[in-house]
C-alpha cells in the first residue's frame, strides 16, 4: 500500500501509522466499530472532513485491508462501508486512546459529541472490575440510533442495532447520553430527556461501573 506520507520505517509501529496515521482515519475506524455505515452516514458523522479527503482515507483504509465495502441485500441494496476483523482489533486501541485523551491538557472543543464517540467513551470510562457478575442486555435508543449493549463476564460489547430481547432499555437524546456517561449525572436528575424501562438494578449497576474522573 501506498499513503500520501509514509515513514519509510520498518519498525511495526510506523507500518501501522502508514495504514491509520493519516488525519481522519481513526475517525472512520471509530465510526465504523459498531456496524456499517453508508458513505453518507459517515459524511454526516465526520462534518468536518471534506468529500475528497474522505473519499481518499475510505481508499486507503480500503485497499490497507482494514475496511471493505460491500452491498446489502434487499430491502436496503445500499453499500456500505464495514471494518474487517484485522480492522475490529483497533477497538482496544481507541478504548485506551480515549482514556489517554481524558487526561490531555488541551481544552475541550464546544462541538458536540457524536453518537458513535458517545459509545466509544461508554466503554472508555468503563471499569470492567466494576461490572462483578452482571449479566444483561440493554437497549440503548439515541433518537435514529439504536444499539445493543451486551454484558458478561466482566465485558461490555456494543452493537449497532436492537437485540431480539433486553433486559433493560434506555432512551434519551445525545446530550441525557453524554450526561449519564461522561458527566456521571444521576438518572433522576437528567429529567424528561431520560427514560429507563425493565430491570433498573441491573442499568443502575452499568451506570455505577463507569468512572467519571
Amino acid at each position: 500500500m501506498t499513503t500520501a506520507r509514509t515513514y519509510g520505517d520498518p519498525c511495526a509501529a510506523a507500518r501501522a501509522l502508514d495504514l491509520v496515521g493519516e488525519r481522519w482515519a481513526l475517525m472512520i475506524v471509530r465510526d465504523l466499530l459498531f456496524g456499517p455505515k453508508r458513505y453518507s452516514d459517515l459524511q454526516s458523522g465526520l462534518p468536518n472532513a471534506s468529500p475528497t479527503v474522505l473519499s481518499q482515507r475510505l481508499r486507503d483504509l480500503e485497499e490497507g485491508g482494514v475496511i471493505r465495502r460491500r452491498k446489502l441485500g434487499p430491502p436496503a441494496r445500499a453499500w456500505v462501508y464495514e471494518l474487517t476483523e484485522w480492522g475490529h482489533d483497533l477497538e482496544p486501541i481507541l478504548v485506551h486512546l480515549g482514556r489517554w485523551g481524558r487526561r490531555s491538557p488541551l481544552k475541550e472543543t464546544t462541538a458536540s459529541l457524536g453518537i458513535d464517540s458517545l459509545m466509544l467513551a461508554l466503554k472508555s470510562h468503563l471499569d470492567p472490575a466494576r461490572l462483578g457478575d452482571l449479566d444483561a442486555t440493554f437497549l440503548v435508543d439515541v433518537g435514529e440510533d439504536v444499539f445493543t449493549l451486551r454484558v458478561s463476564g466482566g465485558e461490555l460489547t456494543i452493537r449497532r442495532g436492537e437485540p431480539d430481547r433486553w433486559d433493560a432499555a434506555l432512551r434519551t437524546d445525545p446530550a441525557g447520553l453524554k450526561a449519564l456517561v461522561i458527566d456521571g449525572t444521576p438518572p433522576g436528575r437528567i429529567g424528561e430527556r431520560l427514560e429507563t424501562t425493565g430491570d433498573g438494578a441491573a442499568l443502575q449497576r452499568l451506570l455505577d461501573a463507569l468512572a467519571t474522573e
